[in-house]
């Protein structure tokens, strides 16, 4: 949690988690250290830290925030008249390598109670099934999706391809992400082109 709620803290607050998240997409999480993240803010290690609590805290929220950026681009596309497509989402991911590394370890550090970002780590998952549940019920209803298929345990395997293959990924780049979850929506049942996200 930010430790200050004044307009003029936020304000470095949004400034420095733009900047953060500028240098952890080019960088990584293992290069992109709390001093270089300071100095691209024009403040201390303990100035940075004063406005996110810890280093955790700190990489939780550009986490978060690549969520937002991610959920705006989906939002512009269908505003936009596009038909954004679940296989599209790991496309997304594979633009900004550093932060694909930040999320599979912060995620499997967080797997910890105590951990500071468990929260926002179960969080997460639980309302990636559920708006992957949403799109599936949304196919069942539509009769695209066969009755063999419970859409809630599809829905958990998807969230589970989507993670897997980023760590794959980061292995091996040569693997299309967005291929891979087109593969496995069809061996649903799907019909081509992939569901839509919204």
């Amino acid at each position: 949690m930010a430790l200050t709620n004044y307009p003029k803290g936020l304000a470095k607050r949004e400034e420095i988690l733009e900047s953060a998240l500028k240098i952890v997409a080019e960088r990584g999480y293992n290069r992109a250290t709390i001093r270089e993240l300071a100095e691209a803010a024009g403040l201390s290690k303990t100035g940075l830290l004063h406005h996110f609590g810890t280093k955790e805290e700190l990489f939780a929220e550009i986490l978060r925030r690549r969520d937002q950026a991610d959920e705006a681009h989906i939002a512009q596309a269908t505003a936009a008249g596009l038909d954004p497509k679940i296989s599209d989402l790991p496309r997304l991911s594979s633009g900004v390598p550093g932060l694909v590394q930040l999320y599979t370890r912060f995620s499997a550090e967080a797997s910890d109670p105590e951990h500071t970002a468990h929260e926002y780590f179960r969080s997460r998952y639980e309302q990636a099934r559920e708006r992957s549940l949403a799109v599936l019920e949304r196919f069942r209803a539509e009769g695209r999706l066969p009755e063999s298929v419970d859409p809630a345990r599809a829905a958990t395997s998807l969230v589970a391809l989507l993670d897997g293959l980023q760590i794959q990924w980061l292995y091996d780049p040569s693997i299309d992400m967005g291929e891979e979850v087109a593969f496995f929506l069809s061996r649903l049942g799907l019909d081509a082109p992939a569901p839509t996200v919204g």
